[in-house]
């Protein structure tokens, strides 16, 4: 099991890990697509690859998984910190105010 989990922690795309840590700060897809300004479904998409890679059902998993193989952090602690969820959500209306003129 270590080993299958090691290759799949591998496996996941830059794109992948970085909607990974989206996920894990507790942006919705939505959300997630407006800040990487691409569509919600290509976000599904890549989230539910990401599912089937990790062998996980669901994202309260996906994120134990992410916590546990060290792809994501809570703190600054224990490894890497995460995007405020705040400057993420500033980030993405500032976009949102730039298309709509």
């Amino acid at each position: 099991m270590n080993i299958s989990n090691n290759y799949l922690t591998h496996s996941l795309s830059e794109r992948e890990i970085q909607i990974l840590e989206l996920v894990t700060a507790g942006l919705t897809n939505q959300e997630i697509a407006e800040s990487l300004e691409i569509s919600k479904r290509t976000v599904d998409n890549h989230i539910s690859k990401v599912l089937t890679k990790t062998a996980t059902d669901n994202r309260v998993e996906l994120v134990r998984w992410a916590l546990q193989w060290g792809k994501v952090c809570l703190d600054n602690v224990n490894c890497c910190s995460l995007p405020p969820y705040s400057d993420v959500l500033s980030s993405s209306e500032k976009s949102q105010s730039d298309h709509s003129d």
